[in-house]
């Protein structure tokens, strides 16, 4: 087995966990959330999204809370850019990185950004090129890599495809992602080993949701693999509006409180990560979607 000393945790709970949220949450409450993510030690935060806010309304703030982060020194801030448009809003406010997403899935990608695969990197491949002439890092994320809620199972030669139309226009790494969270181990490892046909094992990301209780055993599925980098959300905030009945995506707290128990190095103070879950948690006014954070604070209340 070819597991990791040390793991890099990218939390998307600023910007993939709160998309969802049908209550409006105040750009406040996303700027204490980032700051104490980064406080808890994370390296890397998605931060918002640059998408139109009739589609997702809830990221409507974006210029507004890239504006009031207090950037820390060695923290990488990113945002969702799905188009030209969006590319432009973003780049005034200097992200490090910008995200781009296509679906192994054809009917997944008409429903969610309405074009086909094809289609959807021809739309990409402008905005890739005007982010990297910015100076600014390009990631691109495979969406329903293992799985989708209109076609059923996706074959990895689907994940093939599309890991090589975003290596051809010019993407520098990416994630792959069970979008709907049906994904299980050895289907995980055959997604990301055909993405490993085209990006090496240090331009690859796995990010998993948590919908069938498969999110922790994929990541282990990963590790063995050598996959070194991952997509997680505190307090495992998120879903998808776009895949009915698809929970959140695997909560920070849990991966690296099972790291951590590995001996794998993160960099990340769980104690105060459980703190930033608990404050967005509040703020939703629930309780965190983390097995592990519910122990820590049960513990610390006992």
């Amino acid at each position: 087995m070819n597991i990791p000393s040390r793991v890099k945790l990218v939390d998307v709970g600023p910007r993939d966990g709160l998309q969802n949220e049908k209550q409006p949450v105040p750009a406040e409450a996303k700027v204490g959330l980032v700051h104490r993510l980064q406080e808890a030690g994370l390296k890397e935060i998605e931060v918002t999204s640059f998408v139109s806010p009739k589609w997702v309304p809830q990221m409507a703030d974006n210029a507004e809370v890239m504006a009031a982060i207090q950037r820390q020194p060695g923290v990488r801030y990113s945002v969702l850019t799905p188009n030209m448009k969006g590319l432009e809003a973003a780049l005034p406010s200097r992200p490090d990185e910008v995200v781009v997403f296509g679906a192994a899935s054809e009917a997944f990608s008409q429903r969610n950004i309405n074009c086909s695969i094809a289609e959807s990197m021809e739309r990409f491949a402008p905005v890739v090129a005007a982010a990297r002439a910015a100076g600014v890092y390009v990631r691109g994320a495979i969406s329903c890599a293992v799985g989708c809620p209109y076609e059923g199972d996706v074959a990895p030669e689907r994940v093939e495809l599309l890991a090589r139309l975003m290596k051809e226009i010019g993407v520098q790494h990416i994630g792959v992602a069970d979008t709907i969270g049906v994904g299980t181990p050895l289907k995980v490892q055959r997604a990301l080993e055909a993405a490993l046909r085209h990006y090496t094992l240090a331009d690859i990301s796995g990010h998993f949701h948590d919908t069938y209780g498969q999110a922790l055993a994929n990541t282990l599925a990963a590790l063995q693999m050598g996959v070194w980098q991952y997509d997680t959300s505190v307090a495992g905030l998120g879903g998808c509006p776009y895949a009915k009945g698809a929970t959140g995506n695997v909560a920070t707290e849990d991966v690296v409180y099972m790291l951590h128990g590995m001996g794998i190095e993160t960099g990340i103070d769980l104690d105060k990560l459980v703190d930033a879950g608990q404050y967005i948690s509040e703020r939703l006014g629930r309780k965190p979607n983390s097995r592990a954070a519910t122990a820590i604070l049960n513990k610390r209340a006992g």
